[in-house]
């Protein structure tokens, strides 16, 4: 796992990159998203590859339970994949309210990603 920082107008993103999935549980998603505040990151953006498909299901929780303790932190979160391949109006619903508030994003591709923090 290599973490990349990018600086833009609205602080500092981690970029996250992979070959693994990185992401199996809430633990070791908290222990991903201290590690990048700690290091000053204020937006953390992650791919969908590097995550558990169980977090995609929403019957399992998981999403729900790991993207609480980025709220509870308040630590902004993009994830990058095609989230087309699903096939559940629930996640699809989900996506949808998540990038209304723009904590949580999830977005097509990395220049969709970098771009969110740079309008705002």
């Amino acid at each position: 796992m290599t973490i990349t920082f990018i600086p833009t107008s609205q602080g500092n993103i981690a970029e996250i990159i992979s070959d693994d999935i990185i992401i199996n549980n809430v633990e070791e998603a908290l222990d991903i998203m201290a590690n990048c505040v700690y290091q000053n990151a204020d937006i953390l953006l992650l791919y969908e590859k590097n995550i558990t498909p169980t977090f995609f299901d929403l019957s399992t929780k998981l999403a729900g339970d790991i993207l609480q303790k980025f709220s509870t932190y308040r630590a902004k979160l993009i994830i990058v994949g095609d989230f087309s391949t699903y096939n559940s109006k629930s996640l699809h619903d989900f996506i949808y309210e998540s990038n209304k508030h723009k904590r949580i994003n999830f977005v097509a591709n990395r220049e969709e990603a970098l771009g969110i923090f740079e309008s705002n």
